[in-house]
């Protein structure tokens, strides 16, 4: 399908004449880009310009090909068809180290870092290099000069998710590359890192290097970038100038239709406590896991509280002691419906009716090579007649599974395709709608939308109200905090495995969360 032939698509020539920010001199041009999968068209003939000194945007749905197409430009797939030109000439990109060699970096969703090594060590080994004297210095001169700052010798098991996020981007920079492209950048970010890392990158752009930014964070978009290509089913299906758009106009090109309505709880009287914890302290297994003190939370019938916490103080070591993955040193730590329950299995609180969703998609959430019919009979067969005389029902187990897959709008080559297969997005969906059809009495979920498109997110926040509205106890785990603001009843954050107050969300700003992510005090709140 040509671009011409496409009503949606904007072209060119039809943006603002004073856009000359949205239409630089072109970096990196890809041309007709096709990619195909076994019964899959990744990529159909896509085009992209990236102008120097751009911030461009990538926007799609889950599935709709931005990993792909990345990964062809970054050199890790080679496209079936297409072309690529960088700075006016055609190139063959077969492999990130050439990509590399050119002059492109990639600050990755998932970082590739060594929590026991230093700052300097883990940079010196991203770039093949000695992690000596020189080395420091530089980090030290880059990391101050744009404004990330890093200690060289400090390790980084000690360090938050954005100074993390830093030493990825520093180790980019260090390589001098004239384009650099990152992957959902601010999804582990408190509102204050945020404001600190488009700083950063606006400083980049200025300094004339071309941003491919990829999120499903739409109002950041609107915000940072000048232009934004979108994909829709392989398909490039427009190129806007974002700040000249709507949220719902940006998500409507992605998904081919409107948004649904986004869904706001009107206030909610929270009806007798369902789960509670009380006094729950957890030493750390190893030095990279996180000690929990003094945890205390209670969550009522028909209420959603939300957790918020950058990632790595504690969040998963919570949610596996509540869980049942790791048990309270005590009964009584955890009570469930009046039932002390801190020392019993997972199947055990499954079977009474509490269920979770781990961060961790693949091998913890889902077995990645076991078809969707194994992962589901995996954790519901403690709720679901998934078993007849003793033995595994495949049948029940597979029209569970179809369940799953029609009333999520999965996108699966049917319930025998392995959880590997799915894109992240649709295995999420796939994972919470498997919670959510056990009918849990309490459900516990870490990141819930984390990485899915606008459409995904509305279906999962709508069937997480549903489940609150027929009397279920929520518990929301989160670093996204416009999710926690406009979702939840109370909101509480966690910070180095300490859990700070519940406020009421209509109370709260997202600034006063970050506050609390921090591990610090809000304004009014007692010593």
């Amino acid at each position: 399908m040509s671009q011409a032939s496409n009503p949606t698509h904007v072209s060119a020539q039809s943006l603002p004449a004073d856009a000359s920010t949205a239409n630089p001199a072109p970096l990196v041009v890809m041309s007709d880009i096709t990619k195909a999968y076994p019964g899959v068209l990744a990529n159909d003939a896509v085009n992209l310009t990236i102008g120097e000194g751009s911030i461009h945007a990538l926007l799609g749905e889950n599935g709709a090909g931005k990993s792909t197409l990345v990964k062809v430009l970054y050199g890790l797939l080679e496209p079936d068809a297409g072309d690529i030109t960088w700075r006016g000439e055609r190139v063959s990109i077969a492999s990130p180290a050439m990509a590399r060699k050119l002059g492109i970096a990639m600050v990755f969703q998932h970082f590739s870092l060594f929590d026991s090594l230093s700052v300097l060590e883990n940079i010196a080994l991203g770039m093949g290099i000695k992690a000596n004297d020189k080395l420091r210095m530089r980090i030290v001169d880059v990391s101050a000069r744009y404004g990330l700052p890093l200690d060289p010798d400090r390790s980084v098991y000690t360090l938050s998710v954005g100074a993390r996020q830093r030493i990825e981007i520093v180790r980019c920079l260090l390589q001098e590359p004239r384009l650099l492209i990152m992957d959902e950048p601010t999804s582990v970010l408190t509102p204050q890192e945020v404001a600190g890392l488009f700083d950063t990158l606006r400083q980049l752009a200025q300094s004339g290097m071309a941003i491919l930014y990829i999120s499903h964070k739409l109002e950041e978009i609107r915000v940072l970038c000048q232009g934004a290509t979108i994909l829709r089913g392989g398909r490039k299906v427009a190129e806007v100038i974002p700040e000249e758009q709507s949220v719902a106009s940006l998500a409507s090109l992605m998904m081919g239709g409107e948004l649904p309505a986004a869904l706001r709880r009107s206030a909610v009287v929270a009806g007798e406590p369902l789960f509670t914890i009380k006094q729950l302290n957890l030493p750390a297994k190893d030095a990279n896991d996180v000690s929990l003190h003094d945890i205390n939370l209670q969550v009522g019938s028909g209420e959603i509280v939300g957790i918020a916490g950058v990632a790595g103080n504690g969040q998963d070591e919570l949610l596996a002691t509540i869980s049942g993955e790791r048990l309270a040193t005590d009964e009584t730590h955890i009570v469930f419906d009046e039932l002390p329950m801190g020392q019993q299995s997972a199947g055990a609180r499954r079977r009474l009716g509490l269920c979770s969703v781990p961060e961790e998609r693949l091998g913890h959430a889902a077995v990645p090579n076991l078809s969707l019919i194994d992962n589901v009979f995996l954790t519901a067969h403690h709720r679901k007649p998934l078993r007849r005389a003793g033995l595994i029902s495949y049948a029940r187990s597979k029209a569970m599974a179809n369940d799953i897959i029609k009333q999520f709008n999965v996108q699966c080559h049917g319930p025998n395709a392995l959880a590997s297969s799915l894109s992240g997005g649709n295995l999420q969906k796939f994972i919470v709608g498997r919670e959510i059809l056990q009918s849990p009495r309490v459900l516990v979920i870490s990141q819930p939308t984390w990485g899915v498109d606008a459409g995904a997110a509305a279906a999962i926040h709508r069937a997480l109200a549903e489940l609150a509205a027929n009397g279920a106890a929520v518990l929301l785990i989160s670093q996204d905090l416009d999710e926690l603001m406009q979702y939840c009843d109370r909101i509480g954050a966690l910070c180095a495995g300490r859990l700070s107050s519940f406020y009421p969300s209509s109370q709260l700003t997202t600034q006063q969360v970050g506050l609390l992510m921090a591990g610090e005090k809000i304004e009014g709140e007692a010593p």
